[in-house]
């Protein structure tokens, strides 16, 4: 039996340009997850001269400044972060269901891999456990999940360009082989 091939990407950041979104709404919350991924990028090798903090309001402007920043063409990779606490009134639903359709439109229109750090939480409570206490860091994770996203990304790139080399490279030669063999009747 045959092993299956597996993808995986790498866990480097180096030569990266990274755009780190943050929203100033919640900021005591979306400080600590900036403040996650900007380590966790570190660790993994980015240089911060290549990490670009963007400050916006809110999480409703998420999808737009993505869409600015995927289309820009300078960035491999946007961390989405933000913090969206749920109130007393239905419009905790529109802001999280609009940020996160559009974060996930931008990512596949644009081919950029964006870390999805938007804590949607019913109560402080949960936001701050999820902003370095017991929950862990959403920041950390998002920047992980982008580096790997991107990494991955490259790698099948990479493969599918080989593969492409490859075909063409088969084409080539049997188009000599024929023209040899065209070359040899033709002298006989």
């Amino acid at each position: 039996m045959s092993n299956p091939t597996t993808i995986s990407g790498m866990l480097d950041a180096k030569g990266l340009k990274i755009a780190i979104l943050a929203t100033r709404f919640n900021d005591f919350i979306v400080d600590r997850l900036t403040g996650g991924a900007l380590d966790y990028l570190e660790r993994h090798g980015l240089d911060a001269k290549n990490i670009t903090i963007v400050r916006i309001p809110g999480a409703f402007e998420m999808p737009l400044v993505c869409q600015k920043l995927a289309a820009s063409g300078k960035y491999d990779g946007i961390v989405a972060l933000g913090a969206v606490i749920r109130g007393a009134t239905p419009h905790f639903d529109y802001v999280c269901n609009e940020a996160s359709k559009g974060i996930a439109q931008v990512m596949l229109q644009y081919k950029t891999p964006i870390g999805f750090g938007l804590l949607t939480c019913d109560s402080i409570e949960q936001a701050i456990e999820r902003a370095g206490s017991k929950g862990g860091n959403k920041g950390v994770e998002a920047a992980a999940a982008m580096l790997e996203t991107i990494r991955v990304l490259k790698v099948n790139r990479t493969q599918s360009r080989r593969t492409c080399d490859n075909s063409a490279f088969q084409i080539l030669i049997q188009r000599l082989h024929c023209y040899l063999s065209l070359i040899l009747c033709y002298n006989c």
